[in-house]
């Protein structure tokens, strides 16, 4: 049995309903298949060929779909990859290295060699943020610039959700899709589909646990590229205000946003991300 998920019916129903999903992708894409040291990674391309690169890395529980609203729009500039992360319900490899350690780094590297990609900029959020954060302070000359929404590893990490979240378990689908909405924040009718989605995801997968690890000052001091860091004031996962006094300490040139009244969903963003990757 696939060790990510609680059984082999409900991975291969996750995997479905995705495939599903991705035939409704708003542009036209490419599926690639990259092998890494890590197992193989599945890529969604879009966008022309000779556009600069964009690598997108989503959050945890999720997958390339995360970025359908936003492909219309970044693909017409860039040449977007859409990765799934290894050890998420996706379609790349179960393996989950540890954390603490520069295996998602050199995974990365294999990645983008294997998608012909020298240096490109990087979109990532809650766990791809921390993932692309990770990626910048070891590897700063391969990327150009970073967006991040919600990143992780900068500001403290909460557990409060996480025992709300087990006490609404034994409530089935209608607790797991009551804690989704309150971890998101997503509250608008058009989010259902998308609450749907989640319940489906955390019914059947194991979510990582461990903590992510924080980055140190001198880390985050070294990073010279353009960056631009998006936060949830509502964000139940992280603390927004600890994310935004830490960018704003020890990366005075980026641009940090805090939206007062959003949860750790960023949504909505698709433009002032594409202006400030445009530059």
């Amino acid at each position: 049995m696939n060790t990510i998920y609680k059984s082999e019916a409900g991975a291969s129903e996750i995997q479905r309903r995705y495939r599903d999903m991705l035939a409704t992708w708003p542009v036209h894409a490419e599926h690639v298949r990259v092998p890494t040291r890590a197992g193989e990674t599945f890529v969604v391309v879009s966008g022309p060929p000779d556009a600069p690169p964009l690598l997108l890395l989503h959050g945890s529980g999720a997958n390339a779909i995360m970025w359908g609203a936003d492909i219309a729009a970044w693909a017409g500039t860039f040449r977007t990859y859409a990765v799934d992360l290894i050890g998420e319900p996706g379609l790349s490899a179960p393996s989950r290295p540890p954390l603490a350690s520069d295996a998602y780094a050199l995974w990365l590297d294999d990645v983008l060699e294997g998608l012909g990609i020298t240096t490109t900029s990087i979109v990532g959020a809650s766990l791809g943020g921390w993932m692309a954060l990770d990626y910048a302070t070891r590897r700063p000359e391969r990327v150009t610039k970073l967006a991040l929404l919600c990143p992780a590893g900068i500001g403290r990490q909460k557990i409060g959700w996480l025992f709300k979240a087990l006490l609404l378990r034994p409530f089935g689908r209608w607790g797991i899709r009551r804690s989704a909405r309150s971890v998101t924040g997503s509250t608008t009718p058009e989010s259902g589909a998308v609450l749907d989605y989640l319940v489906l995801t955390f019914t059947q997968f194991k979510p990582r646990m461990d903590r992510l690890p924080a980055f140190p000052d001198e880390a985050l001091r070294h990073l010279t590229m353009p960056i631009l860091v998006i936060v949830g004031g509502r964000d139940v996962m992280l603390d927004s205000e600890g994310t935004a006094r830490r960018v704003r300490q020890c990366l005075p040139h980026a641009t940090v946003n805090l939206l007062p009244e959003v949860g750790h969903a960023i949504l909505g963003q698709t433009d002032s991300v594409l202006a400030f990757l445009r530059g």
